[in-house]
């Protein structure tokens, strides 16, 4: 399965300690996740050690941050105090950890891991990449690394390895829906740690829904009095009848301050964080709020089910754009990422259809009916976060009416929109519900816990090729990455939450790195069982891996 990696320098063979034919040495196992381009595993290993430091060259404010991060890594896992220092040369120290910003034939997220007897060395034309590098170091050590030393454990080894790594995808994306139900920043925060491990860098964080907006905006206080909380939410599953209802009041939303602290956390794992603002549709919590922005002028509740529904902002009336503006200035100051995703999802046009100021709308800017309308409606907003530096992302509705001419579109109700997006030279991130949308069962529905429907097991994800064959090169270069959704109709709690997402979002992340032709589900499958444990180490709710089908034929 791995590839032998070519010797990489003259002076690997100090670095690596010198393991000659002589030494009798074993080769530790390595099981990595996602699977590096190029990796060697060697004989020996590098002891950490109450001396061992960790040492970043040249003197850079994001190197250093990356040494801290990787020292108190290390000093809470093993009880020693790893100290951090700026070093004097690129060559490494015997007996520490150096990290070397330094050029390579790579991409920007690329690294180059060595480890030997004597040291480890990590290295990358960018921050980013050394901090995988450092993500695939922390695998390299036991599990017990993310817990704390245990009373029998003296020693720590980092098995000899050379590695040359590099993503598939620039975009690599997990999302989570705090709409329908509210996660707190701690929660949030461990979401984080989670993509960091397994080098996605990309956190889609859905604010807004009908049944809860979660942002404080200063501009609109009702947003956060009214909107953020509905009376109720529905019990069980939207098709059982007659429906029930808790009786409960629901409800919560995040402060400028606490979304500074998550943008802030996000960055020191080199995580960007895209927010999601709902418009035209889906925005029913909104006009209870502000009822005026509405078709029908209401009045309107927070939904307490879960589903699709006609009330949608009115896109005829000024004041609505007014409205939308002045919440995405308070968003552009919030989030400092270039990207914002604007929805453009699920739309119904009934109220459009008989609003005079939409019908009004559609006359006076020659458009020919209710699907060029909510065109008309993105391609405004696109032009106003352009003017402030940002560009929309937009579920794959937006190209009903004709695409806005910068917009990435995200594909969600299958290939066929992303497809069409990178023909009209587009970019594009490939999140299909048959593969990537985690809120799905995963076995039958009989053996688990209460979810949306749908069957989505972890072999139907790794299997998942996201630039499809249909594409010429060209176009398909318009293929920025892959996501994966995390819808919470039927997810109301943090543990539940990981249980969807892990170890699903194990295999979403060789998908999104890994070379296709380095992917093998059967040895991705043997890998898991080794990463499971870790995952288990760090408290994460893990579905077990005993109770999915066995390794068989590739699901289509």
């Amino acid at each position: 399965m791995y590839k032998n990696v070519f010797l990489f320098l003259l002076i690997v063979g100090f670095f690596m300690g010198g393991c000659s034919s002589g030494d009798n040495e074993t080769t530790m196992d390595v099981n990595l996740i996602p699977l590096p381009e190029q990796l060697t595993v060697n004989p020996g290993s590098f002891e950490l050690t109450p001396s061992t430091a960790v040492l970043y060259y040249p003197d850079n404010e994001a190197l250093k941050m990356n040494a801290e991060f990787l020292a108190d890594l290390l000093s809470r896992g093993t009880g020693f105090e790893i100290n951090v220092r700026a070093a004097k040369s690129s060559m490494p120290v015997k007996g520490n950890i150096l990290l070397l910003l330094e050029g390579t034939e790579m991409k920007d997220e690329g690294y180059v891991l060595e480890s030997g007897k004597k040291s480890v060395r990590i290295q990358s034309t960018t921050p980013a990449g050394v901090f995988y590098g450092i993500q695939t170091l922390r695998q390299l050590l036991p599990p017990g690394i993310e817990t704390g030393p245990a009373e029998e454990t003296t020693q720590w080894h980092i098995p000899a390895v050379e590695i040359q790594d590099e993503p598939r995808y620039s975009y690599r994306g997990l999302h989570l829906d705090v709409g329908r139900h509210f996660f707190p920043v701690e929660f949030i925060k461990r979401y984080l740690d989670l993509m960091a491990l397994h080098k996605l860098n990309t956190f889609h964080w859905h604010l807004t829904e009908d049944q809860g907006w979660r942002l404080d905006i200063k501009a609109y206080p009702k947003l956060a009095e009214i909107a953020a909380y509905r009376d109720e939410t529905l019990v069980g599953h939207y098709s059982d009848q007659p429906q029930k209802f808790d009786g409960e009041r629901y409800g919560g939303y995040y402060t400028h301050e606490e979304v500074r602290e998550v943008v802030e956390y996000a960055r020191r794992l080199h995580i960007n964080v895209i927010p999601e603002i709902e418009m035209p549709g889906h925005s029913q919590a909104a006009l209870t709020a502000y009822p005026e922005l509405g078709c029908t002028g209401g009045p309107y509740h927070v939904a307490t089910k879960w589903g699709i529904f006609n009330e949608v902002y009115c896109a005829g009336k000024e004041e609505t754009f007014e409205f939308l503006e002045n919440v995405l200035l308070e968003v552009i100051d919030l989030f400092p990422y270039e990207y914002i995703h604007i929805g453009g999802d699920e739309c119904p046009k009934e109220r459009w259809e008989k609003c005079p100021a939409c019908q009004a709308r559609i006359k006076a800017e020659g458009l020919k009916d209710e699907h060029e309308l909510q065109s008309y409606f993105i391609t405004r907003i696109e032009k106003f976060l352009n003017a402030h530096d940002r560009q929309i992302i937009g579920w794959d509705e937006i190209l009903e009416g004709g695409l806005a001419p910068g917009a990435t579109v995200m594909s969600w109700r299958g290939m066929e929109g992303g497809i069409e997006a990178a023909r009209q030279g587009h970019d594009v991130i490939m999140t299909p519900t048959s593969h990537m949308y985690f809120d799905y069962y995963q076995a039958p529905k009989e053996k688990e816990p209460l979810a949306i429907g749908g069957l989505l097991p972890l072999q139907k994800v790794y299997m998942f090729e996201p630039t499809p064959e249909a594409l010429t090169g060209e176009e398909a270069e318009y293929v920025l990455g892959v996501q994966a959704n995390l819808w919470t109709e039927y997810i109301p709690t943090g543990d539940y939450a990981e249980y969807m997402a892990y170890p699903r979002a194990c295999a979403l992340a060789e998908v999104a790195w890994t070379p296709q032709e380095n992917r093998d589900y059967t040895d991705f499958h043997q890998r898991l069982q080794h990463h499971v444990k870790r995952l288990e180490a760090m408290g994460v709710s893990v579905r077990p891996l005993d109770q999915y089908t066995e390794p068989g034929p590739p699901a289509q």
